[in-house]
């Protein structure tokens, strides 16, 4: 059974675990400051952090944050980071994450939850399922 819950400052050394092993994967290099903005940010202001444990272990993590949306009277889940350990996948774990995530934003008036990943993400084979893929989408960022 997947337990889910908000990070906690005694969290702090699985989720550098965690968060590290994601920015490992996706081949993204940060500083120890970036780190510890974030782990900042995750217990002290509007961006949500939320951690994912079986049997007692740490083995998912998640960011998001609710927004306001442009059009809609209701605001939007923007979910930032989503990661599983590699030894523990396919076993419920994102898809726990993701319910989780979505039912704490309606509980808050965020009714839209959506998310970004790679083209060729494995993880596709589960969003695919659980989201609805908008083809010929292009995700562009701008950066000064």
């Amino acid at each position: 059974m997947v337990e889910i819950n908000f990070l906690s400052e005694s969290d702090r050394a699985d989720w550098d675990v965690l968060i590290r092993g994601k920015d490992a994967f996706f081949e993204t290099e940060r500083t120890d400051e970036d780190y510890e903005r974030t782990w900042r940010r995750l217990l002290t202001s509007e961006t949500r952090g939320i951690g994912a444990w079986l049997d007692g272990k740490m083995v998912g993590i998640a960011h998001y944050v609710f927004h306001a949306s442009v059009w809609g009277v209701e605001g939007r889940c923007y979910l930032a980071d989503l990661f599983v350990d590699p030894e523990v996948r396919r076993q419920g774990v994102a898809t726990a994450v993701i319910h989780w995530v979505a039912r704490d934003a309606e509980e808050h008036g965020f009714r839209s939850l959506y998310w970004n990943t790679l083209e060729d993400a494995e993880a596709r084979e589960l969003y695919d399922k659980i989201g609805k893929y908008f083809p010929g989408f292009i995700h562009y960022s701008y950066r000064r």
